[in-house]
């Protein structure tokens, strides 16, 4: 199947092409990669397990998420009563949280599958019956102190989050300037040692890092080769995260430090491992006397771009 021009308003006009009578879609937004679509009538979406999301992410080949309007959306004080009583208690819920700004109810549970139920029968009943949309997590097993960093930070600068998802969303899928497809891969750091890895890829549409990492030494540690001319943290669209090692990530909060504002990307375990293993590197250096390259307030503001 072909697939869709890449720009904001094409693919707007073919979901609206798709849209069956009384959809009742408010607003279309682009939110980092995925495309979230406002409705007044969840039903319509979520009635014959989704049929109608999947035909329209078959024809655009783009990732959709479904949301309440804020106008129809239930209370929470009593959407989280209806949720109770939808959930099994084997679910063991341990937390439900209202993002008003996205209108999202994120549900922590130590067994997500129940909340999920069968085939996502229970995930669609939340959706429908209180018109937030269900974002459900797992609870950590044991107390996590990092993980609970990590989840209040977003709910805390949830607005901010959301203004950035919406500025990224809308540089992805933004008008395509040049036909021109060459790859440049410049090497920053790990070619011919081991550490500071650190890999720019340009195009002519982006460029984007592959892993920023640092390399410890005994003569101080070392880091990617940012002053080579290739490199312009101003253009620097976004940056990609392979995993939490220092090598691999130990030098993204220097970036923050210096003005970068855009998009990290990596899986949920590495965010969480990443912002562990690069607090211990600053308490490190601190009991060792050692200058910081960085701030904890680098490493959140790190984290809040992931």
């Amino acid at each position: 199947m072909e697939l869709l021009g890449g720009t904001a308003a094409v693919l707007r006009r073919h979901i609206f092409e798709h849209l069956p009578p009384g959809a009742d879609v408010t607003r279309i937004e682009f939110e980092g990669p995925k495309i979230a679509i406002y409705t007044r009538s969840p039903r319509v979406f979520v009635k014959d397990s989704e049929r109608l999301i999947k035909e329209i992410v078959k024809k655009i080949k783009k990732r959709i998420v479904v949301r309440g309007d804020p106008g129809v959306r239930m209370q929470p004080e009593k959407a989280e009563q209806v949720i109770k009583s939808i959930v099994p208690p084997e679910a063991n819920i341990q937390r439900i949280f209202f993002n008003e700004v996205t209108g999202e109810v994120e549900i922590e549970a130590e067994k997500p599958g129940y909340v999920i139920g069968k085939g996502g029968e229970t995930r669609r009943a939340i959706f429908e019956l209180t018109c937030w949309y269900p974002k459900i997590m797992r609870a950590p097993t044991i107390p996590s102190r990092t993980v609970y960093e990590v989840r209040e930070l977003f709910r805390a600068r949830r607005e901010d989050r959301f203004k950035l998802l919406r500025v990224v969303g809308h540089r992805i899928y933004r008008v395509k300037l040049f036909e021109d497809n060459y790859v440049r891969v410049v090497g920053l750091g790990s070619f011919q040692e081991v550490g500071r890895s650190a890999i720019l890829v340009q195009t002519p549409e982006s460029q984007v890092l592959l892993d920023v990492g640092i390399k410890p030494s005994s003569n101080g540690d070392e880091y990617p080769f940012f002053e080579v001319p290739e490199f312009d943290i101003e253009k620097l669209d976004a940056v990609v995260i392979t995993h939490a090692h220092l090598d691999h990530c130990g030098a993204l909060p220097y970036l923050f430090k210096y003005g970068y504002r855009g998009p990290v990307y990596m899986t949920e375990p590495t965010l969480y491992l990443m912002k562990l293993v690069q607090e211990d590197y600053l308490r490190v250096a601190e009991r060792e006397g050692r200058g910081l390259p960085y701030s904890y307030k680098d490493i959140a503001t790190a984290v809040l771009h992931s």
